[in-house]
């Protein structure tokens, strides 16, 4: 299977979906325990959510499981999020702290899903975003992200609805931040928070640059306001996903109208 699938579009919107993948070859597989092989920290059906919202946005999937690595973090190993709970390049626990691996990676191991898995990915959304800034003279990159909205090993309470993350407003213009945030504050019956535990990933944080015509902004949603249930067997609720779809159409549809706006702004 390849590591990446890449949908143009002539739209001024690229999608990330780095962690909807649950591909995991056969030889990874052999190494994950049986907690491990059920994959529960996928973004459960995020490619199906936004399938269709906006038309003409590209999209650039990653394929594998973020067990295998993950898309989302920092090659180096660097974490996101200094002194808190958090997982790596290579998880070696869940979302919970518990152990997924019977036999762990090895730093060769790491080394080559990192250029197998990681890097073709990497380089499939840095090619789209470039060529849709070639023809629009601006990309936004709206990386698109689930989660459970309870886990206490990660975070205290109930997560909200919508996490926007702009790395305190650092990886796109301030009117992107704004547009979402009050699209957002109008989804009657959603919560939603900027900044707040997630504040954008890796791929957030390195493809923001406003003053180059790159801009980014991360959506975590809360997998309660589409899933039937946050377990097994993460069953896609479509009733609750039109819904959502409404409010991120939205969100989309927006982003798309204000892009033009933004040209030759740093």
């Amino acid at each position: 299977m390849m590591p990446v699938e890449t949908r143009r579009g002539d739209s001024p919107i690229v999608l990330g979906l780095p962690h909807t993948g649950t591909f995991v070859p056969d030889n990874i597989r052999a190494g994950l325990n049986s907690r491990g092989r059920g994959l529960d920290d996928t973004d459960w059906h995020i490619h199906t959510l936004y399938d269709g919202l906006l038309a003409g946005a590209t999209t650039v999937r990653a394929t594998f499981h973020r067990y295998v690595i993950d898309a989302n973090r920092d090659p180096s190993g660097d974490s996101l999020y200094p002194g808190q709970n958090t997982t790596g390049l290579v998880p070696l626990t869940d979302f919970d702290g518990r152990d997924i691996w019977d036999h762990a990676p090895t730093e060769a191991d790491i080394a080559e899903r990192r250029k197998t898995f990681h890097a073709p990915y990497h380089a499939a959304l840095q090619a789209e975003l470039s060529r849709v800034r070639d023809l629009h003279g601006v990309a936004i990159l709206y990386d698109c992200h689930s989660i459970r909205s309870n886990i206490p090993f990660l975070f205290d309470g109930t997560l909200p609805d919508f996490n926007i993350g702009t790395n305190l407003g650092s990886t796109c213009a301030p009117e992107i931040e704004t547009s979402v945030q009050a699209a957002c504050a109008a989804a009657k019956g959603h919560t939603a928070i900027t900044n707040g535990r997630f504040k954008g990933g890796w791929t957030t944080r390195h493809y923001g640059r406003p003053a180059e015509g790159l801009h980014a902004i991360q959506m975590e949603l809360a997998q309660s306001t589409y899933l039937r249930a946050e377990t097994a067997p993460w069953a896609y609720d479509r009733t609750k996903a039109a819904r959502l779809r409404a409010h991120l159409k939205i969100i989309l549809t927006k982003l798309a109208d204000l892009a033009p706006t933004l040209k030759g702004t740093s």
